[in-house]
């Protein structure tokens, strides 16, 4: 493990590695665990990093959905501005979010959490692309995650860009 030195001139602890390079620390860390040797691990801020690595995939899912939903939403209160480019959203969105869940299937108990938080972002986003008061949208999701992450699913009335896709 790397261990800071004390600056003598101030009584400080130098930075430790990690501190001052987190790639350099990465590749010594992963080194220590090739060779087996545990001792020298900086245990305290691997750990800190494994947590904060399953945190970044809840936060990826939350994200995902909440581009997501907010598109939906465009989708269904503005009909005449859909464009392509939103229906482009919709699609990348639904698929990298299923393979999100496919690559990490311990996930799938956490979306209904996930969609609660994700829909309030998803409205921010629809509140301020479509210049509509935030009372348009009911305060609770619409839409079951099944519409959601089907590739079906487009609310509102029907649209001539959805035959041009199909």
């Amino acid at each position: 493990m790397h261990v800071p030195e004390t600056n003598e001139k101030t009584e400080t602890p130098a930075l430790s590695l990690y501190e001052v390079d987190f790639h350099a620390w990465i590749q010594e860390q992963v080194l220590l665990l090739r060779k087996h040797q545990w001792s020298e691990l900086d245990l305290l801020n691997l750990i800190e990093e494994i947590e904060s690595l399953g945190k970044q995939q809840r936060q990826e899912l939350r994200n995902r959905l909440s581009v997501l939903i907010g598109h939906l939403l465009k989708w269904e209160y503005q009909p005449q501005r859909r464009s392509r480019s939103w229906l482009a959203t919709i699609r990348v969105q639904r698929l990298d979010v299923s393979e999100l869940l496919e690559e990490n299937p311990s996930l799938k108990p956490y979306l209904e959490e996930a969609l609660q938080k994700a829909y309030a972002k998803g409205v921010l986003l629809a509140v301020r692309e479509t210049d509509l008061p935030r009372d348009t949208f009911s305060v609770k999701c619409p839409y079951s995650l099944t519409e959601i992450l089907g590739d079906r699913f487009f609310p509102g009335e029907a649209s001539e860009l959805l035959r041009e896709w199909q």
